[in-house]
Parts: structure tokens; C-alpha cells; sequence
């Protein structure tokens, strides 16, 4: 479907039922759960799908080894359920990970160990391996760059990896095949009230400045941590303050050459210098390191890494891997924001304390606002946010139950043969059953780079909403997060390719300038 035709669309549908603000995880499957119950839904987004934290994880599909050490039992069980789900409904874009948690203190083996037998024992049937005691050889073995000096053993367990951003665009096409209609780079610019009850917005269209009137019966605020805004906009319109709700947080993400761990196991240190966690992800052919929890008080959509994160990271790196990761070594470092959840008393700045938990608020105009949670989680937030919408009566539907756990989701193989590996570079295999559309598009035999091809922009537009040489570069492919430098020199070329197929200015000087951050 063109832009175009989205607008129209959007003008000849209305009223919807359910209008969701913000195109991140937890929107897109709110967009998702409330299509498959057949309510008219529209979802509109500032900027791309995923712009924001939902393509910045850390990409693990995980119960939560740290929040079971925190006794927080039951959002640990959720996870590790979702877990499950999201590897089974999309086999193309998630995989069961090893990680190995290396001892070099006599004790830590065990300790880690019956922890960790804990969260298989929580995990049941959900479960994707199981723990292992791992002697010093063993973990050598798995992880052939750990550091050797003091090594005594370690712990092998289980969890699960993703490519995000590809997962936020499944699940807005799949969404989109199911009736919901679906456009980025349109900002609601204002909430319609009658009589102090939300009956709709108004939306911008960025690329013509247009403006279009949206009525709905309910408007769910799903925009992260950008959340406080939109309910401040309610605020205003029914007289009533609003106290921010989100505490955010950053997450620092450094990515180096494979070489580094040399590994398809992840490495995992649960408790660093300062009390932090450090991962070692093998990811689409090379290595994320991170992360970081850094209380933040503005919010930006380009967060940048503070210098004292970064040395953090490789410091911490340097004592768990034989060779030191240096600056130089840093293909790319990216930023993410995290929504969390703030007590109403709290005005602190220990951001490890606050809420890992989602939040669903409804004010007393009717606006439902979501935040908080993780992307693991993302398909029961979405299953609770209109579970909440219907009990107050803000949407009437027949299907009072969820069918999304068993909704495969666009691409999805239907072999689970066909599971593939998400630690091998990025390629072919991330587009699953839809592989062979994209060899039969024009362009399939130019390659760009290794792991893009002229075939890969043009599906991009053509199919995945795709507007900017960012959203090709960021979250369409992954070049930017994987290598920045490589992004940058190969940018002019996609933004020739893109433009044939759009139209429309790439906004290539843009994206060079975002590019530039992601580079040390």
C-alpha cells in the first residue's frame, strides 16, 4: 500500500475503534492483539517503527537471570512463558542463546549454579536448555577468548536473542495483514476531547505537513519513554496536573569485531565492580558488549554515550576477555532509553531500584497509557493493556481473550528446520519464507555489502514502510548498529535506490549526521 493510500484509508475508516500512539514494541503488538480480536485500529508513529528503544536492546529474549536475583519471581515466570512464544512465533528473527558465566572465585559456581537451576525449574515447558556445571576446560572450550588467569570453572544456562528492530517490522506488517492500519512519520500533534472524555486526535503527515482529524473510542499512549508527554497534552485539556511517571534510564551498547569472544556462546558476568551486569553477545557476525544503567533527565532521540560508560564497559571487558577491546576496536556504540516506571514519592536517581515492570494508567478523560517492561514481555503488555481497556468499557469486542501466543508472525518459516542462527552475519535468512520474494525483486544480484543487496531497499520500501536511508540502514538491515563507518560509505548508494522507489527526499545528509554519534 503506498503513503498515499494509508491516508486514505485513514480518512475513509474512521471511526477506529482503538488508536494507538507510538510505534515501539509494546504499540505494535497492543496494534497486533487488537486486530486479531477485530477492532479497527489505527497506530501512528513519530518517527520510524522501533526508532527508539525498541531497536537499542540488548537484544536477549530473556526471563531475567538478575531480576531472579532481585526475588522478583513472578515477572521472571512471565518472561520466561514470553519467552517461549516469541521463539516459537518467530523462528526467523529469535534463537535459544548458551551463556556461560565464568568463576574466578571458588564459590561462584555454585552459588550461580542453583540460581540459575532455579530459573529452569521456573521456565517448566517454557524451558530452552538446561544448566550445566561447567569445569575450567569446558568453559574454555565454549568461550576460547575468556580470560584464563584465576579460571576456575563456570556455569553454563540458557535464554534466547533477537534482532529487534526486524521483530517491531514483523509485527506491524503482521498486524497490517490483519486489518490495523499503520503509518510512521505522523506525530499526533493533539488529543480531541468532548466534554472532557478523549474521543480522538489530530496526526501531522512529516513528509507533506498535512493535517487529518482522527476519531476513536479509545486512545492507548504506548510511546515509551516519551509517555509523560502525550498525558501531560490530557493534563492540560481536563484541568487536572500530571506527574511525570517514567524515570528514564540508558543503556550503553559497545559492538566489536567476532574475533573478540571468537564464540556462538554469550559470556555473562552477573556482578561486575560496581554491581552491574556485563554481556558479550555474538550477534549478526559480531560481538555487543554492555550494558550500562545510567539515570538520564532529558530525553533525547539520539541519547549519546557518556564517556565514563564507555571506559566502564571496556575495562570491565578487559578483565574477562584475554584481548582487551580498545576504542579503536569499537565498530559502533549505540545508546538506548529505558522506560522505567517511578514511584509518585521518588526523586532519586537510582534508577537500578525503579520498576522493571510495565505500568497501565487510565486517566480520567479515558486515555490508557502504557510504559515500563521489556521487549520479552511485550505480547502479555499488550494482552493486559486491553484487557484493562475493555473492563473499562473503552472497547467493545466479542474476542475477550487474546489469540496473539499463537499468531506466527510475517516470515515466520514453516518448518522448524528452518530455525536460523541469529549470531552468523546479517543476510537472507532474517527475511525467512519471504527469501524468495526478495530474490525475485530487481536488484537481487547487487550487493551493496555482504549482508545487503539492491533487492533488500527496494522490498524495504516497497514492503516495510521504509521512507529514510535510517530506516533502511538501522533497522531494516543493521549496518549502522553493527558497523557505523561501513553505514556511512554505502549510505549514498542507498539513498539512490530508495529515492527511485519513493519518490522522496532519503534524508541522506540526515542520516550521516546521526551516523556520525555512533562512531567513538
Amino acid at each position: 500500500m503506498s503513503r498515499q493510500e494509508l491516508f486514505e484509508q485513514l480518512q475513509a475508516s474512521q471511526p477506529f475503534d482503538v488508536a494507538v500512539v507510538g510505534g515501539g514494541a509494546t504499540g505494535l503488538g497492543i496494534a497486533l492483539d487488537a486486530a486479531l480480536r477485530g477492532l479497527r485500529v489505527v497506530l501512528l508513529e513519530s518517527h520510524d517503527f522501533a526508532k527508539g528503544t525498541s531497536s537499542r536492546a540488548t537484544k536477549l529474549v530473556h526471563g531475567g537471570v538478575r531480576y531472579l536475583a532481585q526475588g522478583n519471581v513472578s515477572l521472571v515466570r512471565e518472561a520466561l512463558h514470553e519467552r517461549a512464544v516469541l521463539l516459537h512465533n518467530a523462528p526467523h528473527l529469535a534463537q535459544p542463546l548458551p551463556f556461560v558465566m565464568p568463576s574466578y572465585r571458588w564459590w561462584e559456581t555454585a552459588f550461580y549454579g542453583i540460581g540459575l537451576m532455579l530459573y529452569d525449574l521456573l521456565a517448566g515447558k517454557s524451558g530452552v536448555g538446561r544448566t550445566k556445571f561447567l569445569s575450567r576446560n569446558e568453559v574454555l572450550k565454549r568461550l576460547p577468548q575468556a580470560q584464563q588467569k584465576g579460571l576456575r570453572g563456570g556455569v553454563q544456562y540458557w535464554d534466547g536473542q533477537f534482532d529487534d528492530a526486524r521483530l517491531a517490522l514483523a509485527l506491524a506488517r503482521t498486524a497490517e495483514q490483519q486489518g490495523a492500519l499503520l503509518i510512521n512519520y505522523c506525530p499526533v500533534t493533539a488529543l480531541k476531547h468532548d466534554n472532557k472524555r478523549v474521543v480522538g486526535l489530530q496526526c501531522q503527515d512529516q513528509e507533506t505537513g498535512r493535517a487529518f482529524d482522527v476519531q476513536a473510542h479509545c486512545v492507548i499512549n504506548a510511546t515509551g519513554v516519551w509517555v509523560d508527554a502525550l498525558r501531560e497534552m490530557d493534563g492540560l485539556a481536563i484541568d487536572r496536573q500530571v506527574k511525570a511517571m517514567v524515570a528514564p534510564s540508558q543503556g550503553v551498547h559497545l559492538v566489536v569485531d567476532r574475533e573478540f569472544l571468537n564464540s556462538d556462546h554469550a559470556l555473562l558476568v552477573p556482578s561486575t565492580a560496581d554491581g552491574r551486569v556485563l554481556f558479550a553477545v555474538p550477534w549478526l557476525g559480531k560481538v555487543i558488549l554492555g550494558t550500562t544503567d545510567t539515570p538520564r533527565h532529558d530525553l533525547p532521540r539520539e541519547p549519546q554515550a557518556f564517556e565514563s560508560e564507555v571506559e566502564f564497559i571496556l575495562q570491565e571487558s578487559a578483565r574477562y576477555l584475554q584481548r582487551a577491546p580498545t576504542r579503536a576496536d569499537v565498530r559502533s556504540v549505540w545508546v538506548g532509553l529505558r522506560p522505567l516506571v517511578k514511584p509518585q514519592d521518588d526523586e532519586g536517581d537510582n534508577t537500578k531500584g525503579l520498576s522493571r515492570e510495565h505500568t497501565v494508567l487510565i486517566s480520567r478523560s479515558g486515555l490508557v497509557t502504557v510504559t515500563g517492561g521489556k521487549w520479552t514481555t511485550y505480547r502479555a503488555m499488550a494482552e493486559d493493556v486491553l484487557s484493562q481497556c475493555i473492563k473499562a468499557t473503552l472497547i467493545h469486542t466479542k474476542h475477550a481473550h487474546s489469540s496473539s501466543q499463537d499468531c506466527s508472525l510475517v516470515g515466520a518459516p514453516k518448518s522448524a528446520a528452518q530455525h536460523v542462527s541469529i549470531t552468523q552475519a546479517a543476510g537472507l535468512h532474517l527475511y525467512g519464507s519471504e527469501q524468495a520474494q526478495i530474490q525475485a525483486t530487481a536488484g537481487a544480484d547487487h550487493w551493496i555489502t555482504p549482508e545487503l543487496n539492491e533487492a533488500m531497499i527496494r522490498f524495504a520500501a516497497q514492503h516495510e514502510f521504509a521512507r529514510t536511508v535510517e530506516d533502511v540502514l538501522a533497522r531494516r538491515s543493521r549496518l549502522l548498529f553493527l558497523d557505523a563507518r561501513a553505514a556511512m560509505r554505502v549510505a549514498p548508494q542507498v539513498a539512490d535506490i530508495l529515492k527511485s522507489e519513493t519518490a522522496c527526499d532519503p534524508k541522506l545528509e540526515d542520516f550521516l549526521q546521526v551516523a556520525s554519534h555512533y562512531v567513538l
